[in-house]
């Protein structure tokens, strides 16, 4: 079966990786599934021989990986990220089995660039690595035994991935440009500076205001013209007022 062309739009970012041989086993796994796109967020050691041997003829995918040192620069022109995550998260917004979160990631792809997001292999996911993605994903495992190692996490997002591409989608109208990740982010430093400077926002007794309006904006997926317009809004707000 041929690739299909949503897989295209699909990147695969792996954050923190302690182990170079799970990063050749991830990659393995993407180019079965016809993923080919692979980021890497502050590996402990890439490039790496056991990389390359774990890989097993998927060298290819580890020797265009894109490597660089946040999550931040990950996601910078994505419009839509899922965090893969075993554990609940207070604040989060609701989480999504993967299987019906496949069918969402793809359909993002309609908007832009989007991104599959692994934790460290023993840490996971930090709870400001989830905060910045669009989505919480889990893989809905045995409760007793709910430990997958990470080369088969992204063996089983990557299926579900393409089994979902593999679907004609039904048709859509034409939409408008979606917000990326660095508009959002934007907004978001905009907003603070905005509601700390109009005293709304205590800084030195934050409480949970941040990360609320930020799973409240999530919820939403902002298109750019309405981050441009919610900045306008902010930018006359800050300014001194007539009397």
């Amino acid at each position: 079966m041929n690739r299909p062309l949503a897989l295209d739009r699909v990147r695969v970012v792996l954050s923190r990786t302690s182990h170079p041989g799970n990063i050749g086993a991830a990659a393995r796994a993407m180019k079965t599934m016809g993923l080919r796109r692979l980021w890497l967020v502050a590996p402990a050691c890439f490039p790496d021989e056991v990389a390359t041997a774990r890989a097993s003829g998927a060298a290819d995918v580890l020797e265009s990986a894109q490597v660089v040192g946040t999550l931040q620069e990950a996601l910078a022109d994505t419009v839509f990220s899922a965090a893969i995550t075993a554990r609940r998260r207070e604040l989060s917004l609701p989480r999504m089995h993967a299987r019906e979160a496949a069918v969402e990631i793809v359909g993002r792809t309609l908007d832009g660039e989007v991104a599959l997001v692994f934790g460290n292999e023993t840490s996971g996911m930090s709870n400001e690595e989830v905060g910045l993605c669009s989505m919480p994903v889990t893989i809905p495992t045995d409760a007793e035994f709910s430990s997958l190692n990470l080369g088969a996490a992204v063996q089983l997002l990557a299926y579900e991935l393409r089994l979902a591409a593999c679907t004609p989608p039904p048709p859509q109208d034409a939409q408008a440009e979606a917000a990326t990740h660095a508009d959002f982010e934007g907004f978001m430093v905009h907003l603070e500076h905005a509601v700390t400077m109009s005293g709304f926002h205590d800084p030195k007794n934050p409480k949970k205001l941040l990360p609320r309006m930020r799973r409240m904006f999530n919820r939403v997926r902002l298109e750019r013209e309405e981050v441009a317009l919610l900045r306008g809004m902010l930018t006359t707000f800050e300014q001194p007022k007539r009397r």
